[in-house]
């Protein structure tokens, strides 16, 4: 028996959400509904400019959320990332910690720096927008991956934000490396339509020869495929990954077990805020595999829980909240 049911890599960053309009966002030139990078110069100008508006801050980052999701349902998970000796970093280290998921950060010395930080931009139409610095994440290098936890790990699992620079790209591929001479299989995340726009080449790196589970929502399966026909896009993952999990909002999901495509349906929910909801799909779905859920079985627990993150603020659900929905969905309600 595997001592993780799921390693990750990613970025550590500390998500910190705004709610505000269309016309703030364009008042401050930022582009809605996608994920920019932005040096930190530029972000203290915002956070200066923004004042003490925020509503919430949580240990985040696109695996970290789906990791800790995954922790919350009773699954086991090492993360690793990289923080700054910071209060950010800290406040990052804890919480992992105290979400129940095991890390490196306990025995690395924290760099110098700072900690990354996502200001994250919920709009009135449930719109996410995210200016991200990534900080010390954008050191993370291959001396932050632990061999023995993916080796010990059903599944590795690998966040598409990596790609933006040589080290963490590198970091990525050795991971799926590692993890294929193991016979660990492999996970990753496409995580932004920007990331296969701008980034294609080294998405195609990280991909190698094809991982065993890709996740994508509809935008970034597109993108990929460089259509916006279902047809060609569904061709595209089928090429690039064994199975696949592309969702598509309120129109629910669709996932390919390696053999048959199978229709997720959506639970209709008024939104209010859809930062976290690919996140959370992902840990769920991951959660089920693993613990010998069919492929419909994990595509409908992950359809369930992330359309309940997206009607409250924030990247996660509380513990509690998750544990409910699993019994729920285990007694069949």
């Amino acid at each position: 028996m595997k001592k993780y049911d799921v390693y990750a890599i990613g970025n550590a960053l500390v998500d910190i959400e705004y709610h505000t309009d269309e016309s703030r966002l364009n008042e401050l030139k930022i582009e809605k509904g996608l994920m920019t990078l932005i040096d930190e110069i530029q972000q203290n100008s915002l956070i200066n400019h923004l004042g003490d508006s925020h509503e919430s801050m949580a240990c985040g980052g696109s695996a970290a959320n789906s990791i800790i999701a995954l922790a919350q349902l009773g699954g086991k998970a090492h993360f690793d990332c990289r923080v700054a000796n910071d209060i950010t970093g800290q406040f990052f280290a804890e919480d992992l910690k105290q979400s129940g998921v095991d890390s490196q950060l306990d025995k690395n010395q924290a760099q110098g720096g700072a900690t990354g930080k996502c200001l994250v931009f919920v709009t009135p139409d449930a719109d996410r927008t995210m200016n991200t610095f990534l900080g010390a994440s954008a050191e993370l290098d291959v001396s932050d991956i632990d061999h023995d936890a993916i080796a010990h790990s059903q599944f590795a699992y690998i966040e598409g934000y990596l790609v933006t620079a040589d080290n963490s790209r590198n970091a990525a591929v050795k991971v799926r490396e590692i993890a294929e001479d193991c016979q660990v299989k492999t996970a990753m995340t496409l995580s932004d339509p920007n990331m296969v726009l701008y980034f294609r080449d080294g998405l195609t790196e990280m991909l190698g020869d094809g991982v065993d589970l890709l996740f994508a929502n509809e935008d970034e399966a597109n993108e990929l495929a460089q259509s916006k026909d279902l047809n060609d896009t569904i061709s595209m993952l089928k090429k690039v990954s064994r199975s696949f999990a592309m969702t598509r909002g309120s129109r629910g999901a669709i996932v390919f077990d390696g053999n048959n495509l199978i229709d997720i349906q959506p639970h209709p929910v008024t939104a209010i805020d859809t930062l976290g909801a690919g996140d959370m799909f992902a840990g769920s779905f991951m959660y089920a595999l693993t613990q010998g859920m069919s492929y419909q079985q994990a595509g409908d627990l992950a359809s369930m829980t992330s359309s309940k993150i997206v009607t409250q603020f924030g990247p996660r659900l509380e513990a509690s909240q998750t544990k409910t929905l699993l019994t729920a969905f285990n007694s069949g309600i």
